[in-house]
């Protein structure tokens, strides 16, 4: 190998190794695009057939490098109204913390995963639980609720930043 070509290879590795280089680096936690305040509206709806429009507000509040998050959210129909709010932490793709739920004095833990901009979790309780999906592209956010054992079937919210 001459020596030219060593140190090319020297150079490559050594920038390869600089903090900051997305060829080794972890990967970025997704609650930091989530920061800040987002409001919308959605649709829940029933085993039943019904179908409910929801209003929603959310804060989202991102501690550390980003990978805690304080998340609370409250969503209005004429007949629901639900008041979650959640901790929970980030760590290699994996997401892990738990839940309550003020309305219904229900709690629990989240585990899931996340890719990119969008967030795959579950919700578990003694009482309730439920499948959880969130992609936030810029100043918008897609949530999908696929709750089990109650009367809601589904909850989908497209929420907008404030």
């Amino acid at each position: 190998m001459s020596g030219s070509s060593l140190t090319q290879r020297v150079l490559l590795l050594a920038v390869l190794s600089l903090p900051g280089c997305t060829a080794l680096a972890a990967p970025v936690s997704p609650f930091v695009a989530m920061a800040g305040t987002w409001s919308g509206g959605g649709v829940l709806n029933t085993t039943d057939g019904q179908q409910e429009q929801l209003r929603c507000r959310a804060a989202y509040d991102v501690a550390g490098t980003g990978e805690q998050l304080r998340l609370n959210l409250t969503c209005a129909s004429a007949s629901y109204k639900f008041d979650l709010a959640s901790e929970v932490e980030y760590r290699g793709g994996a997401i892990r913390g738990s839940w309550t739920e003020a309305s219904r004095n229900a709690s629990g833990t989240i585990s899931g995963r996340a890719a990119g901009d969008h967030i795959e979790v579950a919700a578990r309780g003694d009482s309730f639980s439920a499948s959880l999906s969130l992609t936030t592209r810029g100043g918008r956010q897609t949530v999908s609720i696929q709750p089990q054992g109650t009367n809601v079937t589904s909850v989908s919210l497209a929420l907008n930043r404030r």
